[in-house]
């Protein structure tokens, strides 16, 4: 499927968010969580800073619609993301049905980039969300917003 117009506006609120969380000291991440009527219910960015690895946004966004939203209510939303989910926060959102993922850069995408940067692996691998939950309609990439994405991935890794 193609992006719309609204895709791009959430996706772009999504780097704010990256953004957001670089500048304090996280890794560069945002996500949204968009009810079925198109309001932004949750949104979180990258928290990992203090040594828990797993508080990627989207998995605080998987924990929010469990105590927030009903399944039915989870299933017509969408979550909207900087970067693809990885095989943790896939698994999360599969496991609380949760509808479309729209991400702006993928996770191949991403591992490229860390490779051309003479930065090693990551801890899991980066699997496509599809192959962690199957069922779950994904969009993505964004090549509008790759640059950008790049850029603060760039940062981020100078840091490191």
């Amino acid at each position: 499927m193609t992006l719309t117009d609204t895709d791009l506006v959430y996706l772009r609120r999504c780097v704010e968010l990256a953004r957001e969380a670089l500048d304090e000291g996280d890794e560069p991440f945002g996500s949204l969580l968009v009810d079925g009527a198109g309001d932004v219910r949750f949104e979180d960015r990258n928290r990992v800073k203090d040594g828990d690895e797993t508080r990627h946004p989207e998995l605080e966004i998987a924990r929010w619609s469990a105590a927030n939203l009903t399944a039915g209510e989870r299933a017509e939303a969408t979550v909207y993301t900087s970067g693809e989910h990885c095989p943790m926060c896939a698994a999360a959102h599969g496991w609380m049905g949760l509808g479309r993922i729209v991400y702006a850069v993928s996770s191949a995408q991403l591992a490229a980039w860390r490779s051309a940067w003479d930065l090693p692996d990551g801890p899991v691998l980066p699997l496509p969300i599809n192959a962690v939950a199957p069922g779950v309609p994904v969009d993505g990439p964004a090549p509008e917003l790759q640059d950008e994405i790049r850029r603060l991935h760039k940062r981020n890794a100078g840091r490191a």
